[in-house]
């Protein structure tokens, strides 16, 4: 993952993605974005600006659960389907707006509140490519 580009606690990271479908734990991101913040009370807002990518949070305790959701989402939204655009990925198009471009999630003392085995991924679905995510800190 790439270096990050901030600006009045607005976070920007890049992200190599290795596959055409892949989850990427960005975990580790959002624990520098609100270290480098300072901000011990607030919302960290993680942010996709891309149209066949999204954000979601799930197990990281068990690889099994993130293939089984790309396995599921291939059979809801298949790459073969009855598509008009062009481009022919709107496969990856609908799987984005499935799982959605954005998560907030509250800080408490410095630190991301999420469960015990919740990781909060990048999800490529029209890899591989460099992808960018925002975080934004706000504090309380």
């Amino acid at each position: 993952m790439g270096e990050a580009l901030q600006k009045n606690n607005l976070f920007q990271f890049s992200i190599q993605t290795k596959k055409e479908e892949e989850f990427v734990d960005i975990n580790s991101l959002i624990y520098e974005a609100i270290e480098k913040s300072c901000v011990e009370n607030g919302i960290a807002i993680v942010y996709c600006p891309h149209t066949t990518a999204g954000i979601t949070i799930n197990e990281n305790a068990d690889p099994d659960v993130v293939r089984d959701i790309i396995v599921t989402l291939d059979k809801v939204f298949p790459i073969k389907g009855e598509y008009r655009h062009f481009e022919g990925n709107s496969h990856a198009h609908l799987k984005s707006s499935y799982m959605g471009v954005e998560k907030a999630i509250i800080i408490n003392e410095g630190k991301p509140i999420l469960g015990r085995w919740q990781s909060v991924y990048f999800c490529e679905f029209d890899g591989p490519r460099i992808r960018n995510v925002f975080i934004k800190i706000i504090a309380d």
